[in-house]
């Protein structure tokens, strides 16, 4: 069984992912093969851990993905490592009201593999009464372990001492501890971090906190603290290809596919085309099916504007072979953007839909989906998980059932109404695919 850990925190913001890609670039230099995972439906840090490590990162969701998908991109993440390092997100315990062991918290995916927690402090603010809430994360969920903590933004020697006495009293072991620093934070936007293909000195970075890892993290002991009880036994499934020859949207505008989907669909024999828009440039006329991730085409909507050769390939494209757009993909397949400076850029006229950025407003949570029509997805009724995270609103009016994409309720079953837009061969919505 391949050893793994959860690098958790109580809360948001507490430095979860420094740790991880500190931890993930310092045992890469011993020589591990280190594999990561992201919990929950987090399309931005696996690449972070990819570059870390070198290796494929994976989501792994106890929500959206059921048992023999998750087990099986658990594999995944398993193969041909020394150690899994996972990074949860929000808090340990966070996520829907559901039944125990698929609420989407990254204490599932802990119990479900028996993976130790390591749990990120941030004690800023907070000396001996950091251990108390050290202490309730212990003791909230008996299905897992916290195998010791990582202090964050310690302020001084002393500042660390007086917080490891309380963790003393209570018998948590302290694994290390980062000193408070600014310069190591990532760059951010309003998704989170901004996408590592656009983090021009990641290396430089992550060297750096390989650097603080050494000297401030006990690796040693964290490494004897990874374990696992394996994958439960079963049949396992990978998602299944939307076309044989597929082509992908893939720049800093369209980058948002979950690394599951892909692998899934690769192993299941279909070909990957990618293509730029923002390098003008078209789907392969070969392929079968065309499908734009999201992304950020709002920060590039005036060159998605002018990519002539994209918006003439795309359009002919979709005459005769499926299109399929999520999030920023289906935007651009929308009739405009208006920009966060009011401006309003013309956008591929094939799905009845305009969006702004000028009012920011967040649309955030699981979505569960029921198609109405047959299409690229799958038949009608079948019934789609995924996510949402977006900050447009759709300025044109709400769609017919006879446009609409799908019928869509939250993850604890409340109606959300009709979501998304078909038009000949083209469908879109907002809503991120995880598991159908």
């Amino acid at each position: 069984m391949i050893p793994g850990l959860l690098v958790a925190a109580p809360r948001s913001s507490s430095g979860k992912t420094t740790v991880t890609l500190a931890l993930m670039r310092a045992l890469r230099r011993r020589g591990l093969r280190v594999r990561g995972a992201k919990c929950g439906p987090d399309y931005i840090d696996p690449a972070f851990h990819q570059t870390a490590t070198g290796e494929p990162s994976v989501n792994l969701d106890s929500f959206a993905m059921p048992g023999s998908l998750l087990d099986a991109v658990a594999g995944l993440a398993m193969a041909d490592a020394d150690v899994v390092i996972a990074e949860g997100s929000m808090g340990l315990f966070d996520g829907i009201v559901a039944r125990e062991g698929a609420t989407g918290a990254n204490a599932d995916i802990a119990a479900r593999y028996g993976w130790p927690v390591i749990l990120v402090l941030d004690v800023s603010g907070a000396a001996q009464s950091a251990a108390a809430v050290a202490l309730g994360c212990a003791r909230y969920d008996p299905r897992i372990k916290i195998a010791g903590v990582v202090l964050n933004k310690v302020a001084s020697p002393r500042h660390r001492r007086l917080v490891e006495t309380g963790l003393a009293r209570i018998g948590i072991p302290v694994l290390g501890a980062l000193m408070r620093d600014a310069s190591l934070a990532l760059p951010e936007r309003h998704l989170g971090l901004v996408q590592a293909r656009e983090t021009g000195d990641l290396d430089l970075r992550l060297d750096r906190l390989a650097d603080l890892a050494e000297a401030g993290l006990d690796l040693d002991a964290i490494l004897a603290a990874a374990s696992s009880t394996g994958i439960p036994h079963g049949e396992t499934f990978l998602p299944r290809p939307p076309g044989q020859r597929i082509a992908i949207a893939s720049d800093s505008a369209f980058s948002f596919l979950y690394p599951h989907l892909e692998i899934g669909w690769r192993r299941a024999g279909a070909e990957l085309v990618a293509f730029s828009p923002l390098a003008d440039e078209a789907p392969a006329p070969d392929c079968d099916v065309c499908w734009l991730p999201g992304g950020y085409p709002e920060l590039h909507a005036g060159t998605l504007a002018q990519a002539h050769t994209f918006r003439h390939g795309l359009r002919s494209f979709s005459e005769t072979k499926s299109v399929h757009g999520e999030c920023g993909g289906y935007m651009v397949l929308g009739k405009s953007i208006e920009d966060a400076d009011g401006i309003t850029h013309p956008m591929l006229g094939l799905l009845p839909v305009s969006t702004s950025y000028r009012a920011r407003r967040l649309h955030l949570g699981y979505r569960v989906a029921t198609l109405i029509a047959d299409g690229v997805l799958g038949q009608a009724g079948g019934r789609l998980v995924g996510h949402e995270f977006h900050y447009a609103s759709e300025i044109t009016p709400p769609p017919s059932r006879d446009e609409a994409l799908a019928e869509v309720t939250d993850a604890e079953g409340m109606a959300q109404g009709l979501a998304g837009h078909r038009r000949g061969h083209v469908t879109g919505s907002f809503f991120h695919l995880i598991a159908a």
